[in-house]
């Protein structure tokens, strides 16, 4: 049986201290030109010191025009590999394995940051223009090139975002993919991008670097036109392009699938994951009893968001069986407390009933 609170193991060896991470959360507080800002070095320190295992930064393009809110931490730069250096070494200092998410806005993109007009699959009109093959020999170089700079700064990997509707999302989608060359049509063409993206990045790092990807099993928000069983084939081939995790983005982690709501979605990748590829979980896991559960479902580590914020410390005080999580609503000075800034608690206002006042 999993233990929650002891060590997990990488097949390449990497071993992180327990099964709790900290899933990859947009904050806004790094600088206008992607360079680590105080305030997120500040955010992430609390979690690590905090106790948790697996520590992961928000999503960070890998390209300008790939930039989708302000104050995004970015890896597109050899600029921004002292600042990365920086943040590894702060987390390895407090007992945790630092990984960077890299990630492109494709439709999701701010022009108004970019000074660019963002490109997607397809080109839709008053918005997005056609990925040129240009755009994605670039990108996937790009992706590369960020997994350089991560492991050139000592981090212990990347988690590509091929969720939540940005680029990666945007080609698997059969709504918002609609060409007809070697990119779209099927889901073998569909599903190039993100996998060659993942080939690349597994090509330029050593096998002692973790490389994983997070995907959003089902069509969900902003992570349109995706299919269960589709996906299930994805994951069986990112397996076979040499993934050392893959994250199931779950919003409610306790709620079976929408296709088949008899199953689970763990229950279903699990099976089609080979053993030595952990499945990293997040949705909403709260109490250490839900997050028990769903490594009994399938799960392998589990990723907090939202309770992360509220409990810095939550690997920590969940040794305590009485130890109850503080749930929002949460006041300003509740979560500068807990290490967040102005910046980000004003972001976190969009989240309906997370801020009190």
């Amino acid at each position: 049986m999993k233990e929650l609170l002891a060590q997990i193991r990488f097949r390449n060896g990497v071993t992180a201290k327990n099964r709790v991470a900290v899933a990859a959360m947009t904050n806004s507080q790094s600088h206008d030109d992607g360079t680590l800002g105080d305030d997120e070095l500040k955010w992430l320190e609390m979690r690590a010191a905090g106790g948790f295992g697996i520590v992961a930064t928000c999503a960070s393009h890998v390209t300008k025009d790939g930039q989708g809110w302000k104050g995004e931490l970015g890896s597109f730069s050899d600029a921004h590999v002292p600042g990365l250096t920086r943040l590894a070494a702060s987390m390895k200092a407090r007992g945790a394995v630092p990984m960077v998410q890299l990630f492109h806005g494709g439709l999701r993109a701010d022009p108004k940051l970019t000074g660019e007009r963002p490109w997607s699959a397809s080109e839709v009109e008053g918005g997005p223009r056609a990925a040129t093959e240009d755009d994605l020999a670039r990108v996937i170089a790009a992706f590369a090139d960020g997994a350089a700079r991560a492991h050139a700064a000592g981090m212990d990997g990347v988690e590509i975002h091929g969720a939540h509707g940005y680029l990666l999302t945007q080609f698997l989608s059969t709504v918002e993919n609609r060409r007809t060359d070697g990119w779209g049509g099927s889901l073998e063409n569909r599903a190039r991008l993100l996998r060659e993206v993942t080939r690349a990045v597994r090509a330029r790092a050593p096998a002692s670097f973790l490389v994983g990807v997070r995907i959003s099993p089902e069509d969900w928000g902003n992570a349109k036109g995706l299919d269960l069983d589709e996906n299930l084939k994805v994951a069986a081939w990112l397996a076979d392009d040499g993934i050392d995790f893959l994250h199931l983005s779950l919003w409610t982690a306790s709620r079976p699938t929408k296709k088949r709501p008899g199953a689970h979605p763990l229950t279903l990748f699990r099976a089609v994951v080979p053993a030595d590829v952990p499945l990293f979980v997040a949705g909403k896991i709260w109490t250490r009893e839900e997050a028990e559960s769903l490594l009994t479902l399938g799960a392998d580590v589990i990723a907090l968001g939202r309770s992360a914020i509220a409990n810095p410390d939550w690997p920590l005080r969940v040794a305590d069986p009485t130890w109850k999580p503080k749930e929002p609503p949460l006041t300003r000075a509740e979560l500068l407390a807990r290490g967040l800034s102005e910046r980000f608690v004003g972001y976190m206002t969009a989240w309906k009933g997370f801020v009190a006042d």
